[in-house]
């Protein structure tokens, strides 16, 4: 076979995903390896997918809109997954930014809080000395 098969292990190393995670993608159909006997074989569509799906992940998507995304180039085409793409792309970025908002007022009352706090501890220190 001249297309490269990666081993389960080597998916995982490659990735840096553990067993569990790898099994778990399986399990929800976001990977189908090749199977020979107990043995797992990753060819490139799966290298593919999986590059994809950590993608994906590291940009906050729910792992079922990650399989949802991936059937639709299956059923209808590339271009009809990019079109899909550029509006989950569209909703998640408003989604980050949004939770950027809530991090930056959580931070900025925290900041406020920890000065306040560290200034009265600075005037009782002043005062009793």
């Amino acid at each position: 076979m001249s297309e490269t098969r990666l081993s389960f292990k080597e998916m995982c190393e490659r990735f840096e995903v553990t067993p569990r995670t790898l099994r778990y993608y399986e399990y929800i159909e976001l990977l189908s390896p090749a199977r020979e006997g107990r043995a797992r074989w990753y060819g490139a569509r799966e290298v593919a997918r999986m590059t994809l799906i950590l993608r994906g992940r590291r940009f906050g998507f729910p792992l079922e809109d990650i399989r949802q995304w991936l059937l639709i180039y299956e059923r209808e085409g590339t271009e009809a997954q990019m079109r899909a793409w550029v509006t989950m792309a569209d909703a998640q970025m408003e989604e980050l930014r949004s939770q950027r908002r809530l991090i930056d007022e959580a931070l900025t009352e925290l900041v406020d809080l920890r000065d306040q706090t560290a200034a009265y501890l600075k005037k009782a220190d002043d005062s009793s000395s």
